[in-house]
């Protein structure tokens, strides 16, 4: 498997709250996974992170080379594309998490896109969140 293109979102009910991440993975335009979980009590930055690290090993599961990912952060793009610094403590241990994910590819762009762009990830991050609280 060489290119995936993959969508990114978290999404936290409160900040911090109950929180999940969804990620859907293509292959030559062809959705291959999706992934919605929840995440536990997370602020918003933290489940998208999160989201990030899923999709990482998701990608590596499936042995891709390059990845094109897709994201609704502009905080997480731009700490990514090294446009900001990651300050916060609660961040920075996700951050180096995902750089040492990230250096398993060849070539990887990381894309910040409007928040319409993302709606099937959007969807599996507040369906984890939503599924959980059903149950409790």
């Amino acid at each position: 498997m060489s290119h995936l293109e993959i969508y990114i979102d978290g999404a936290s009910k409160g900040n911090p709250g109950h929180s999940g991440v969804g990620v859907v993975i293509y292959q030559n335009g062809l959705r291959i996974k999706d992934i919605s979980s929840y995440i536990g009590t997370a602020t918003n930055n933290v489940a998208e992170y999160t989201a990030l690290i899923y999709a990482l090993e998701e990608a590596l599961l499936l042995k891709a080379k390059s990845l094109k990912i897709n994201t609704d952060s502009q905080l997480l793009a731009r700490q990514l594309n090294k446009i900001y610094k990651v300050k916060h403590p609660g961040i920075i241990n996700l951050y180096s998490r995902a750089t040492h994910l990230l250096s398993g590819f060849e070539k990887v762009s990381v894309n910040h896109i409007p928040r319409e762009e993302n709606s099937l990830a959007d969807k599996l991050a507040t369906q984890a969140v939503e599924s959980t609280l059903r149950k409790v």
